[in-house]
């Protein structure tokens, strides 16, 4: 599901931007550790501030990345034009990622699940594609917060099937991924660190 005006403005701000680096990649790092090499994939990379994280806070050698919105991957390689072959953008879709089976050693959700109706097609997709013993670092928002009366009027969201961090992990461990560890805050956001078996 593409993002409306107000949630793409949101999203494509400094504040947002510092905080995706700061506070967000910080806790995953804290959470699942640092890469040091190897290949990453960001689902949903919007204009790129992700994945130049994963390249320079995970330490990962490659990244890949989709999204969904054109104007999106657009902005993402203008960001990422100086990173060269290290990054990788395309035209994507999270239920069909477009990658072989056991491509990444790492990969990432900075908040881009819970906005796909068939989310659990998502996680069986990051399941396929990254390796034996390769990682899930995500971030999620939870159905309490898209369904508050507030967040539901201003932002799009599919409203059916949403998750709470019991359900999420429930369905990553149905994806075949093992929850390694997951944190809440104030009901509303969770963080995963999940691994796929070796």
């Amino acid at each position: 599901m593409l993002l409306n005006t107000l949630e793409k403005a949101l999203m494509n701000n400094p504040v947002r931007a510092a905080l995706q680096r700061n506070y967000e990649a910080g806790r995953l790092l804290r959470m699942g550790g640092a890469m040091n090499g190897g290949r990453a994939l960001e689902v949903g990379c919007g204009r790129g501030i992700g994945a130049g994280i994963i390249l320079d806070r995970f330490g990962a050698e490659r990244v890949d990345a989709f999204d969904l919105d054109p104007d999106m991957v657009r902005r993402a390689r203008e960001r990422l034009e100086s990173r060269g072959a290290k990054a990788r953008i395309w035209i994507g879709d999270a239920t069909h990622i477009d990658a072989a089976d056991g491509t990444y050693d790492a990969v990432f959700d900075f908040a881009i699940i819970h906005h796909i109706s068939d989310w659990r097609a998502a996680l069986r997709e990051v399941h396929r594609v990254l390796r034996p013993g390769g990682r899930f670092y995500a971030e999620e928002v939870l159905a309490s917060f898209i369904h508050h009366p507030l967040w539901s009027r201003l932002l799009e969201h599919p409203m059916e099937d949403r998750f709470d961090r019991p359900m999420f992990a429930r369905g990553l461990e149905e994806a075949g991924l093992v929850v390694e560890t997951s944190e809440e805050l104030v009901g509303q956001f969770a963080w995963f660190v999940a691994r796929k078996a070796a």
